[in-house]
């Protein structure tokens, strides 16, 4: 119901027999507030953390914390669904800018919310100087846009292209709201240790030796560096990297379409929706 952006449910509507819906451990909900209250009890997940949704009783819904790994039990009142890792579901203007001013979110960062009033209808809210608010409307062949000159045809694609663009907005968009707040991924146990050379001067290496593609040579850069290397070198002696990167994203975002520029390019700002 979000959209032609949205995956389906994970529920079938069906009742269980052991009164819980199961879902997928890629299902991600957001802390909106502290559970249990401090002035209950030291809370379990405080606001912002982010947990792996693995099952949906009704009111309680039982999640595990992506930082703690903690698994437990908290209602579902105290937490939002996140798709794609930018689209929060049921989250309201206030609270958007409570989890946008929290630690670990810069200048740029963003999410985007359904309308807490009308279903299908969205927002953008986005960390500048203080937090800005853009609508986002719907055309009726489904296509999106906050300002008119400039349609899209998914939310996905309106977001990749002002990541790249501010093209009206206060900036461009940088990271989803709480994305530092997600650790990394831990390296597999039987991984090798990186070990980084502290005495590398670049200075007085052969250009020759890091072009070269000799897998025999002995050489103190390896060879898939090497070729790296030389790819790049030989690559930006041709090409102008901010028009690459201009050629690179219309083809990767085909999707756009830009009206005629004939007044109609104002974006309209949040109000009290």
């Amino acid at each position: 119901r979000m959209g032609n952006i949205m995956r389906g449910v994970s529920s079938t509507g069906k009742v269980n027999t052991d009164s819980s819906i199961k879902v997928s451990e890629d299902d991600m909900v957001v802390v909106l507030q502290d559970y249990p209250l401090p002035e209950i009890s030291e809370p379990i997940y405080r606001m912002g953390e982010k947990l792996r949704l693995i099952a949906q009783e009704a009111y309680w819904w039982r999640v595990r914390s992506v930082q703690t790994q903690k698994e437990n039990y908290i209602p579902n009142s105290h937490v939002a669904k996140v798709y794609h890792g930018w689209l929060f579901e049921g989250v309201e203007r206030q609270k958007a800018e409570e989890l946008l001013c929290l630690p670990g979110n810069r200048v740029g960062s963003f999410l985007v919310r359904e309308s807490a009033r009308e279903r299908g209808l969205y927002s953008l809210s986005v960390k500048h100087r203080i937090v800005k608010h853009y609508r986002i409307f719907r055309l009726e062949n489904s296509w999106y846009y906050i300002s008119p000159r400039l349609t899209f045809q998914c939310l996905e694609d309106m977001i990749n292209h002002y990541c790249d663009f501010a093209d009206g907005l206060c900036c461009a968009l940088t990271s989803p709201c709480l994305s530092g707040m997600t650790p990394p991924p831990a390296a597999s146990p039987g991984a090798p240790p990186v070990v980084m050379r502290r005495n590398f001067d670049w200075k007085k290496i052969d250009r020759r030796q890091l072009v070269s593609t000799d897998s025999r040579s002995d050489n103190m850069v390896s060879y898939g560096v090497r070729n790296s290397i030389a790819a790049y070198l030989s690559f930006s002696g041709n090409q102008n990297s901010e028009q690459t990167r201009a050629e690179s994203r219309k083809k990767k975002s085909k999707s756009v379409y830009a009206l005629p520029e004939n007044g109609l390019g104002n974006i309209d700002y949040e109000e009290d929706f």
